[in-house]
């Protein structure tokens, strides 16, 4: 009768329902299947304690505080900083490009906010410059995902609340590979600029220094205030998020004025951005209920023996698996739909969880630039006009070297905790 299931979830997917209403009702469907239907009743007090954990509460603070400095004009600030410091360099948009998504991850922790961003920016900057249209918008969107992994991060709190992993160590865990990210793609796009020969801005193009930093400074502060708060222990995460709003209201009023119809604006998107994360997170406290009914863990494990596949083999094919995971599934949906079934397995042969959170969702970033179905990619398309497979042939560079520094972390952990333990946050 369970083969019925996949059947049944297959047909409600394509007939445009929404993804958590195709895991709600095939899951409900397979309770019956499995004559597990008398534990329905306690449902939902399943689903319940699995939404009602503190550290969600930070994840609607952080949306809202980036959707007031999307609104807020930060923008224009943070690119001008990123041209007074490495405009002058060989490539030097290309750079910027670089630079001014490290600054944005630190506000709006979304890798989508960021590629839309500075598609209308950026891209068109870069074309008048000389650049290639499909090598802008390749570079915009492989640097996006430096978004998700720095904080502050919405997936790295979803993550967190998953698996009861500390999001304080989570967010310091994640400086250090956003950071070699973005190294790395500034090595790749310098070799470009040397290969195809890419302009520099001069010296009177870009701006002053001094100014610039001054000016960038109210947006700045954001993330300075999330990661200084929490590495000095003044605020939790949920405290830092909740300070995070007043200063992104404080920078937007400071930038262009910020007005009431833009905070209503802010309110009812984070409302339904966070209403539509929780949705999936009751559905998929479902699902992980029948999963812990029916052994699927202990399954998964006794497989992993059986095959006799190490830690770091296990880990090396969890990679692989979340990699194609991350070209079809939204990063939220991903998350909670395979890190409660396989993550355990992983802890369980040693494998630290916020080490093994950092993995993950860098991986699952990975996805938003990969075709065939690359959100980012789809956003600068969007945006920018540009075919989506000849832009899709573009980015494959970039996402070569972006696999190549998860390999590293993959394999040298410390990169991710080492912040976090010199802060006191993890041992």
């Amino acid at each position: 009768m369970i083969w019925i299931v996949p059947l049944i979830a297959a047909a409600l997917l394509a007939s445009g329902l929404a993804l958590a209403y195709v895991i709600g009702g095939a899951t409900v469907f397979a309770f019956m299947a499995t004559d597990n239907a008398r534990y329905l009743a306690i449902l939902p007090q399943k689903v319940f304690s699995q939404i009602s954990v503190f550290s969600l509460l930070a994840m609607p603070l952080f949306i809202l505080a980036g959707e007031i400095m999307n609104r807020g004009g930060v923008t224009k600030a943070l690119i001008d900083l990123s041209m007074a410091l490495v405009g002058r360099l060989r490539g030097g948009l290309g750079h910027v490009n670089i630079m001014t998504s490290i600054f944005f991850a630190g506000i709006s922790g979304s890798a989508v906010a960021d590629a839309a961003a500075l598609s209308n920016t950026l891209v068109p900057a870069m074309k008048e410059r000389g650049y290639s249209e499909t090598y802008a918008g390749a570079i915009t969107a492989a640097s996006s995902i430096i978004g998700p992994i720095v904080p502050p991060s919405i997936i790295l709190i979803f993550y967190g609340a998953i698996m009861q992993t500390s999001v304080a160590a989570l967010f310091v865990a994640g400086i250090l590979p956003g950071l070699l990210l973005g190294g790395a793609l500034f090595a790749l796009n310098a070799w470009f600029a040397w290969k195809d020969d890419h302009p520099k801005l001069e010296k009177e193009e870009a701006p002053a220094l001094i100014p610039s930093i001054t000016t960038a400074l109210p947006a700045l502060s954001l993330p300075l205030i999330v990661v200084g708060g929490i590495i000095f222990g003044w605020m939790t995460p949920t405290e830092a998020a909740a300070v995070a709003v007043f200063a992104a209201a404080g920078a937007g009023f400071f930038y262009s004025g910020l007005d009431l119809e833009d905070i209503a604006e802010s309110l009812k998107r984070t409302a339904t951005l966070t209403g539509s994360i929780f949705i999936i997170l009751c559905a998929v406290a479902a699902l992980s209920h029948l999963a812990a009914l029916e052994r699927v863990p202990q399954f998964i494990s006794a497989l992993v023996t059986d095959l006799g596949l190490s830690p770091a083999a296990y880990l090396i094919m969890l990679n692989v698996l979340f990699i194609f995971v991350g070209m079809i599934l939204d990063i939220p949906v991903a998350l909670a739909l395979l890190v409660p079934l396989l993550a355990p397995v992983a802890l369980a042969g040693g494998v630290d969880p916020v080490h093994l959170g950092i993995i993950i969702c860098f991986n699952l970033s990975i996805g938003l630039v990969s075709p065939p179905l690359g959100g980012c990619l789809l956003v600068v398309s969007t945006v920018t006009g540009i075919n989506y497979w000849a832009l899709a042939r573009t980015v494959i560079p970039f996402v070569l070297v972006e696999i190549l520094v998860l390999g590293i972390l993959v394999f040298v952990p410390d990169i991710s905790l080492w912040l976090p333990r010199q802060a006191g946050l993890w041992n």
